[in-house]
């Protein structure tokens, strides 16, 4: 696990049942996405990621020397009035290779932005970045430029400015109905890291959890004719890597009023699958 510099949190308190509590950032210029609404996935699988790291590493739990991965995880809004994140809890089991952990956080007047829970593994024995190396070869061979990739129109994704559109249009599925329907997405690291994209954040080594909830709010959009939405509770589980650089297909496997179960796909192999419920803004 590479050591990180930055901290999104501060005053850890470790109570006596070890749930740490602490205390978040609320520089945007330091965090970018903390523009965006608190209840948006990116700042929200931002701060899960960051506030797992700062809560292990205050638990001692966060070993430098360590590669993990996050296997599966699952989210849901509170007050959808709720303002920027000012503080949030962390709890964590740790069994042998396996992580679980859970998190809160709250605006400043103590309203739930959300609660979200993680699972993940430890690689102790296995050589990360050759491993990585190999699958990152095999998919550069079916790679794709951001030029030569047909995104969707930006009005059919309700994007803020500075967001950027990651999937295509949608093909419909059988007898034009929405389950079966399916596209794809190409994440680079042109369009899917900074500066291009400012709000993501990430090793950069392939497409993450983050990215992944942004593409099924933005297929949850187009679902829906382009209406703005919150993505009131999903969970993913992530099987497979996903490569940056190469196209990855989304099947819509089941769809009905505000609920959708999406496959991710790439190279002929199921890497993830997502579900999310939604609500109009």
């Amino acid at each position: 696990m590479p050591s990180y510099t930055r901290s999104y949190t501060s005053d850890h308190d470790i109570g006596p049942d070890d749930t740490v509590s602490f205390s978040c950032s609320q520089d945007a210029s330091e965090w970018p996405w903390l523009a965006l609404p608190p209840q948006h996935p990116i700042p929200l699988q931002a701060q899960n990621f960051w506030a797992a790291v700062g809560g292990g590493k205050a638990l001692q739990s966060q070993a430098d020397d360590r590669w993990s991965a996050l296997t599966w995880t699952r989210w849901e809004l509170g007050d959808l009035n709720a303002g920027i994140a000012a503080r949030g809890t962390y709890q964590r089991v740790h069994n042998d290779d396996e992580l679980r952990f859970g998190l809160k956080f709250f605006d400043q007047s103590d309203r739930l932005i959300a609660s979200m829970d993680g699972k993940g593994v430890i690689f102790r024995t296995r050589n990360f970045e050759k491993w990585r190396d190999e699958s990152k070869e095999v998919a550069e061979e079916k790679s794709q430029t951001i030029h030569d990739f047909s995104y969707t129109p930006r009005k059919l994704l309700a994007l803020t400015e500075h967001e950027i559109p990651l999937i295509a249009a949608l093909h419909n599925g059988p007898k034009g109905k929405s389950a079966g329907q399916s596209t794809s997405a190409l994440i680079t690291k042109e369009n899917g890291l900074p500066p291009a994209h400012r709000y993501f954040s990430g090793s950069g080594d392939h497409v993450n959890s983050t990215h992944l909830a942004e593409v099924a709010r933005q297929t949850a959009c187009m679902l829906c004719d382009g209406a703005p939405l919150h993505l009131t509770k999903g969970a993913m589980t992530m099987r497979r890597y996903v490569e940056l650089g190469t196209p990855f297909t989304i099947k819509v496997a089941s769809h009905e009023a505000g609920k959708a179960r999406l496959e991710i796909g790439q190279l002929g192999k199921i890497c993830a699958e997502i579900e999310v419920n939604f609500a109009p803004i």
